[in-house]
């Protein structure tokens, strides 16, 4: 595929843990195996910014209604708890950035100042994310390509995911609070192999530092991808480097082909989705379809909404989609006419709803079977995502699944996420210390690659083999 003609552009936010304590107490920088801490439990909810804007994504996840369980371990304290106020920045923490920051010829700022970026997911206690920039205008040569630096900032990293069982989730506090560094790249970047070869660029200078962890989950990368006609799509926390080609390839797929079916929606004359619902649990008196079954005795019913004009354009295309977006109100699945006859429901049951509703050959819909509240809630879910397959490309949030392929996680965050923190005092960058940091600057790994190839008389890519393997 020619990635140019596409208009592909991407950047890149490099989430790096820093080898020192955390950042806001004194507590080590591990991760704990061993389970039996104490737990506790916590709802979180939306709040203002300080413009007193509400951020979409924080309300699409409070809509969730999940609890959150957390579990203490020796390495976590009541900072972590969100029962004590943080402690000040970790000084080490701080250096470390800045020395990555001067290497990446970044400006420092005079002051670091903490914000509070708005959470909900229970990643953090609190129910926010504190951060802090550091330093601004960086660059990297990567392949005598100039790759811009917008931002350098400093955070701390989010609790660690243990599991998730119906309406709650269970996190451990080992790894909430090590600092990290993040470094956003501008969408510079052109080509999917590019974006890894950027990646690894990025991985062994921050590695030449000899300041930042090592080993699966202590760098993560967000990719930010868009095409020509597109929308910029984040794809959150991606760990493995190797993948990073894979996912960009797979997400220019997708947009192409949502660009691709809203073309086809607009020839079909499709410009708007109906909202009414249906109740059609009794065209599945006799259904063989367990999940059917189990939900009507259980008291449910089985809804569903027409989709004019969409037939064809469901199965492998906007199904997932929808699908993504009735699992926010806690439904495991839906059903599509594109894949039925099927699952348990027979020819006869298809053909009832499809005379429901008086659906000709090009006309498509769904069905929830589910308790009634909850069904209705998933049909809100969905028919925004239908209207906007009539335009393209929604901008959105995607996490990263193991096959390259992305699932909908929530919509993209934007300003109204942030608020200043309070509870730490803001830190001045002086002059000697930039002094004394730029003193003791490694070698970039460019510099190193050289210096091993002319020393030891090997080619330069086995020397940037070694350099990139740290």
């Amino acid at each position: 595929m020619d990635y140019r003609t596409v208009g592909l552009k991407v950047g890149l936010e490099i989430h790096q843990q820093l080898a020192t304590h955390k950042l806001f107490c004194d507590d080590a920088s591990v991760l704990v195996d061993a389970p039996g801490g104490e737990r506790f439990r916590r709802r979180l909810r939306p709040t203002q910014s300080e413009l007193g804007e509400v951020d979409a994504a924080a309300i699409e996840e409070a809509r969730r209604r999940l609890t959150f369980v957390y579990e203490t371990t020796p390495n976590s304290c009541l900072v972590e708890a969100d029962e004590e106020p943080p402690h000040p920045p970790n000084p080490e923490a701080l250096d470390i950035a800045l020395e990555i920051a001067l290497l990446l010829d970044a400006k420092p700022v005079n002051e670091v100042d903490f914000m509070r970026k708005i959470v909900i997911d229970g990643s953090n206690t609190a129910g926010f994310q504190r951060s802090a920039l550091v330093a601004l205008d960086g660059q990297l040569a990567v392949n005598g390509k100039r790759i811009g630096v917008p931002t350098i900032l400093l955070e701390e990293d989010a609790a660690r995911k243990l599991g998730e069982a119906e309406n709650e989730v269970v996190y451990r506090l080992d790894r909430l609070g090590i600092p990290l560094v993040e470094i956003a790249t501008a969408p510079d970047i052109a080509t999917p192999d590019e974006a890894r070869e950027v990646a690894l660029a990025f991985g062994s200078l921050l590695r030449a530092t000899r300041k930042v962890m090592r080993g699966i989950g202590t760098i993560r990368e967000d990719l930010n991808v868009s095409i020509l006609g597109g929308a910029r799509i984040e794809i959150k926390g991606v760990q493995d480097l190797r993948m990073i080609a894979t996912f960009v390839e797979k997400e220019v797929e997708r947009q192409r082909m949502l660009l691709e079916t809203a073309a086809e929606l607009g020839k079909r004359g499709v410009r708007s989705v109906p909202s009414d619902l249906r109740n059609v649990t009794s065209a599945f008196g006799r259904t063989e379809s367990k999940v059917v079954r189990a939900a009507v005795t259980k008291g449910g019913v089985v809804l569903g909404c027409s989709l004019p004009g969409f037939a064809g354009l469901l199965k492998g295309k906007l199904g997932p989609e929808l699908a993504a977006h009735a699992r926010i109100a806690g439904v495991a699945g839906i059903f599509h006419s594109d894949e039925l006859p099927g699952y348990g429901i027979s020819r006869e049951e298809t053909e009832a709803v499809r005379a429901a509703w008086g659906l000709g050959d090009r006309d498509a819909f769904v069905l929830v079977a589910e308790a009634e509240g909850k069904a209705r809630a998933a049909f809100d879910e969905m028919r925004p995502r239908a209207i906007a397959a009539l335009s393209g490309v929604p901008p959105e949030t995607r996490e990263p699944r193991p096959d390259g392929t992305t699932a909908y996680s929530r919509p993209l965050p934007g300003k109204a996420r942030m608020y200043p923190e309070t509870d730490v005092p803001p830190v001045r960058v002086t002059t000697d210390r930039l002094r004394k940091i730029r003193e003791h600057l490694p070698e970039k790994p460019e510099v190193t690659i050289a210096r091993l190839a002319r020393e030891f008389g090997i080619h330069e890519q086995q020397a940037r083999q070694l350099v990139q393997e740290g």
